[in-house]
């Protein structure tokens, strides 16, 4: 039979939450630490790809939340790394708004229709628990209403919502454009405690294209079994896949999670969020400052809405971004690219007129389908706080990490960051009580030892039986040793 190592720590997935984690505790002494990645890279819904001769973030691509008292953590990662950003400025947009004849919403008219749209919104927030709030009447039905809609909760959340990022570390927010990628600052972190050579990874406690399957686990340990039939022990686990993959059947637990664990991940809400790229042979739209973004009306929420052209990230790239999000993410992943940049230039068409070029490529991400990631964040509703604390708590010597799992900062990279801190933190927490607690069953051992070896002298001097020390006999610690599985 072959032999497993054991290890202290198997963490599953090298997202920024994986990587964070890992980092921690290996500075804090915990040095056989092993993350299993499922893909062949490392950053997760952090992936830059390069198109049209420039590198392009699929997922994450904003640093959100600057300018505030506090500094966001991941910004001040930034500024150590120099990551270039340049700052964006969705304001405008609102004023940029396309109706179905190809012309812009006056912008008195716009304005109006902000305004009504972010009283709505706050009214609607208010009342949340109210059981007798008129869905009917407080819904979009316009097409300026439902693309406003669109553009305040898929962009401009801070108008409405009290969002702890824009709170806490400003309401500024930063595109990331380095050719290096928004993935850099994950690899530098990696660099502090992994093995590399010429600028890669080398380190073995990093394992890439490793499926994780199945999970066993006890009160001993865990046992991890990947795709490829390969099997890893550990005294614990850190699961930092995405909400997404939790909620579907690609790894499964034995025995199955609590019901109350499953039911908590199951409440959650999953955003999926496409960005479009569209290569150009020329511009054909203006550069002027405040026309960066631009907004299109239909009679159908979302539908290729909300555009952005990327000269001032990549000036003479001729490259336009527009962006989807769930029903409409996961309609155009099931269909051919072909056909996604068919409509997309028929919308650019009603806009720009029918003369403008065809586009020369295109770049369509997979978030919902992909079955290692199965969409792009986490939205949890403001009244139910309480989920989150138990998608955060661990299960025996299962814990879990990732955006998901930060109570004040889901859906952001800061919030991945954070977590994979305070998950570390926790666990290391729990290893220090472990020792202590070994260290007790030790000191009761020697004194059961010691009581045995008085006894059976007397007994066998005086003929009488000899007992087992009560405060020992209770102990929860002792006990013949249980298998990992």
């Amino acid at each position: 039979m072959a032999f497993t190592k054991r290890y202290s720590v198997l963490v599953v997935g090298a997202g920024i939450s994986g990587i964070t984690v890992a980092k921690e505790l290996s500075e804090n002494g915990v040095d056989d630490v092993v993350i299993l990645e499922a893909t062949d890279r490392i950053g997760g819904r952090i992936r830059k790809e390069t198109f049209g001769g420039v590198a392009v973030e699929l997922g994450a691509g904003w640093i959100a939340g600057v300018g505030g008292e506090m500094t966001n953590p991941v910004w001040k990662l930034a500024k150590r790394f120099g990551i270039r950003t340049i700052l964006s400025d969705y304001s405008n947009a609102r004023f940029n708004i396309y109706d179905q004849s190809g012309k812009i919403y006056p912008s008195r008219v716009a304005a109006e229709s902000y305004r009504k749209a972010v009283e709505t919104a706050m009214r609607k927030l208010r009342n949340e628990e109210d059981d007798d709030i008129d869905e009917l009447a407080v819904m979009p039905k316009t097409p300026i209403e439902l693309a406003i809609d669109f553009l305040l909760h898929d962009f401009e959340m801070a108008e409405v919502e009290p969002i702890s990022t824009y709170t806490e570390y400003g309401e500024r927010e930063f595109m990331v454009t380095d050719e290096r990628g928004y993935e850099h600052i994950l690899y530098k972190l990696a660099e502090t405690f992994l093995l590399n050579a010429d600028g890669k990874i080398s380190d073995h406690r990093l394992q890439l294209n490793k499926v994780v399957r199945e999970v066993q686990h006890s009160k001993n340990g865990v046992k991890v079994t990947t795709e490829d039939g390969s099997s890893y022990e550990a005294d614990y686990l850190i699961l930092s896949v995405s909400i997404g993959v939790l909620q579907s059947d690609l790894i499964s637990f034995r025995p199955s999670l609590p019901r109350w664990k499953t039911e908590a991940i199951q409440k959650c809400d999953v955003i999926v969020y496409t960005k479009i790229f569209l290569k150009f042979p020329y511009k054909f739209w203006t550069c002027e400052p405040g026309k960066e973004f631009f907004v299109y009306a239909p009679e159908r929420r979302g539908y290729y809405t909300f555009w952005q052209h990327m000269e001032n990230a990549y000036p003479g790239s001729n490259i336009l971004v527009v962006t989807l999000t769930n029903g409409e993410s996961k309609r155009i992943e099931d269909q051919s690219d072909q056909q996604t940049l068919k409509e997309a230039m028929e919308v650019l068409r009603v806009m720009f007129g029918p003369d403008i070029p065809d586009a020369t490529d295109i770049l369509v991400p997979q978030w919902w389908n992909n079955r290692f990631q199965r969409g792009s964040y986490t939205n949890y509703p403001i009244v139910n706080n309480h989920i989150v604390h138990d998608v955060k708590a661990h299960v025996g010597r299962i814990f879990f990490t990732g955006e998901h799992t930060s109570e004040r900062f889901s859906g952001f990279v800061h919030g991945g960051y954070l977590s994979g801190i305070d998950t570390a933190k926790d666990l290391l927490e729990e290893l220090k009580l472990e020792k202590e607690r070994t260290t007790e069953s030790k000191a009761l051992l020697l004194a059961l030892s010691e009581s045995l070896s008085i006894s059976q002298t007397g007994a066998a001097s005086n003929g009488y039986k000899f007992e087992i020390p009560k405060q020992v006999y209770l102990s929860s610690n002792l006990g013949a040793p249980e298998a990992i599985l």
